[in-house]
C-alpha cells in the first residue's frame, strides 16, 4: 500500500513536470510548421510526434548505462534555438534538408561526445552559473509576455482578466509554499496551474476546441514527410546549433548536480551528450527537431525539493502516451496563457536564483571575474532585447547574436579562457 502511494505521488509530480515544460515542447513545432506555411494535418502530426519524442529522447537520459543515460531529473524537449535555422534551411533547400540536417547533427553529437565531455575545465562555476542566470533572466520576458494573455501585439493584451488568472496563479504558488508542508507543499506549480485553469474556465476563459480537433489515435511514421536530403551548408549550420545546445545542456547538467548533489564526471558528460545525439538522430528519422535539456524543470526540481529520477520516469511515459492519443494531449493545451505564464515564471525566475547560487562558489578577489560575468549577462540580456541592433550583418550572425543564451556562452567560455585560462575552479 505504501508503495502503491509512493507511486501515485511520483506520478502526480510527474504530470507537473510534464505541464511545465509541454508549451515550451509545442512552441518548436508549432513556430517552425507556421513558419513552413504547413496545413492542419501536418501540424497536427508534427505537435504529436513532437510530444513523443519528448518522451523517447527523456527516456534515454534517464536510463543510465555504460554508452548513453546521465542518470539526472532532466526532462528533454526541442531546442529553441534552432527554430529560426531550420525554417531558414527549409523555405531555401526544402523540407528534406531539415531533417537531413538533423540527422547528421545528431550523429555528429554522438560521435564528439567524448571530447566534448573532456573540455569540462571549459565549465567552471563562473561559466555554468552565468550561463544558468542568463537562461533564467532571458525567459522571464516570455512568461510574462504570457501573462497578458499571449502576443505583446493583441489588442487585447493585458487585459484585466488575463492579469487576475495569472496573479491568482502565482498567488496559489507562493501561498502553497508559505503555508502547505510536505507533498503539497512539492506540488505547488501544478495546483496553481490548475486553480489557474479552473478559475478561468468559470470566466469563460478555457478553449475545449483543441480537444475536438484532435484524432484520437497517432502512429508515428518515420520520414513522414518525406525522405531527407544532405546539403553540406544546411548540416554546418545545425552542427553549430547542436554545439550551443550542448554548452546550454551542460549548463543543465551541472545546475542538477548542485541541486541533486551529484558531482558531474566526464563519464557523466559523455553518457549525456551521447543519450542527447541519439535522440536528435531519432528525430530526425520521425520528423522532428533538435533535443536540449530543459531548463524549466531545473527551477521544478529545485522548487518541489524532490531529486530522484521516479517522478521524470512517469513524465516520459505520460509524454509518450500523449504522442500517442492526441486528444489527451490537448488537454494540456486547454491551460489558458496567462495561467502558464504565471507558472512559468516562477519557474524560470528559481532558474536565474539556481545560477546565482552557482555563480556565489566563484571567487571574487579576481576582479577579472567580475568582469566576465558583468559582460556576458549584458551581451546575453541586451542582444537578447534588441538583436535589431544587428540587422545590418549577414543573416546567418543574426542567428546567434540575437539569442541571448547563445552570445552569453560563447563570451563567458571565452573571456574566462581569456583571463583565467583552463585553471580548474571548483
Amino acid at each position: 500500500m505504501e508503495k502503491e502511494t509512493q507511486n501515485g505521488k511520483a506520478a502526480v509530480l510527474g504530470l507537473q513536470h510534464l505541464l511545465a515544460m509541454y508549451a515550451g515542447a509545442v512552441a518548436v513545432p508549432l513556430l517552425i510548421g507556421t513558419g513552413l506555411n504547413f496545413n492542419e494535418q501536418q501540424m497536427t502530426y508534427l505537435i504529436s510526434i513532437d510530444i513523443f519524442m519528448c518522451g523517447i529522447a527523456t527516456l534515454l537520459q534517464l536510463t543510465v548505462n555504460k554508452f548513453f543515460g546521465i542518470g539526472l531529473p532532466v526532462v528533454l524537449g526541442c531546442a529553441i534555438q534552432a527554430v529560426a535555422p531550420l525554417i531558414l534551411i527549409g523555405n531555401n533547400n526544402g523540407v528534406g534538408a531539415i531533417y537531413g540536417s538533423v540527422i547528421a547533427s545528431g550523429i555528429f553529437v554522438v560521435l564528439i561526445a567524448g571530447f566534448f565531455s573532456k573540455i569540462k575545465k571549459l565549465f567552471p562555476p563562473l561559466v555554468t552559473g552565468t550561463v544558468i542566470t542568463v537562461i533564467g533572466l532571458t525567459l522571464i520576458p516570455v512568461a510574462v509576455e504570457k501573462m497578458g494573455g499571449g502576443l505583446k501585439t493583441s489588442p487585447d493584451f493585458g487585459a484585466p482578466t488575463s492579469l487576475l488568472l495569472a496573479f491568482v496563479t502565482i498567488g496559489l504558488i507562493i501561498g502553497i509554499q508559505i503555508f502547505a508542508k510536505g507533498f503539497i507543499r512539492s506540488i505547488a506549480v501544478l495546483i496553481g496551474l490548475v486553480g489557474g485553469t479552473i478559475l478561468a474556465a468559470l470566466l469563460g476563459q478555457v478553449d475545449l476546441a483543441a480537444i475536438g480537433h484532435a484524432p484520437v489515435f497517432h502512429v508515428p511514421q518515420p520520414f513522414y514527410f518525406g525522405m531527407p536530403t544532405f546539403d553540406v551548408w544546411s548540416i554546418l549550420l545545425m552542427v553549430i546549433i547542436s554545439i550551443v545546445s550542448m554548452v546550454e545542456s551542460t549548463g543543465v547538467y551541472f545546475a542538477l548536480g548542485d541541486i541533486t548533489g551529484k558531482k558531474i564526471g566526464e563519464d557523466d558528460l559523455k553518457r549525456g551528450y551521447r543519450a542527447e545525439g541519439l535522440a536528435v538522430v531519432l528525430g530526425g528519422i520521425f520528423n522532428t527537431f533538435p533535443y536540449t535539456g530543459f531548463s524549466q524543470n531545473v527551477g521544478l526540481v529545485q522548487l518541489s525539493g524532490i531529486k530522484t529520477r521516479k517522478p521524470i520516469y512517469f513524465s516520459a511515459f505520460f509524454l509518450i502516451a500523449l504522442g500517442l492519443f492526441p486528444k489527451v494531449g490537448a488537454l494540456a493545451q486547454i491551460i489558458p496563457e496567462p495561467v502558464l505564464g504565471g507558472g512559468m515564471l516562477v519557474m524560470f525566475g528559481m532558474v536565474a536564483v539556481q545560477g546565482m547560487r552557482m555563480l556565489s562558489k566563484v571567487n571574487y578577489d579576481n576582479d577579472k571575474n567580475l568582469l566576465i560575468i558583468a559582460v556576458s549577462i549584458g551581451f546575453g540580456l541586451g542582444f537578447n532585447v534588441l538583436p535589431g541592433l544587428f540587422s545590418q550583418m549577414p543573416e546567418t550572425l543574426q542567428m546567434f547574436t540575437g539569442n541571448g543564451i547563445v552570445m552569453s556562452s560563447i563570451t563567458a567560455i571565452l573571456l574566462n579562457l581569456l583571463f583565467n585560462g583552463l585553471k580548474s575552479e571548483e
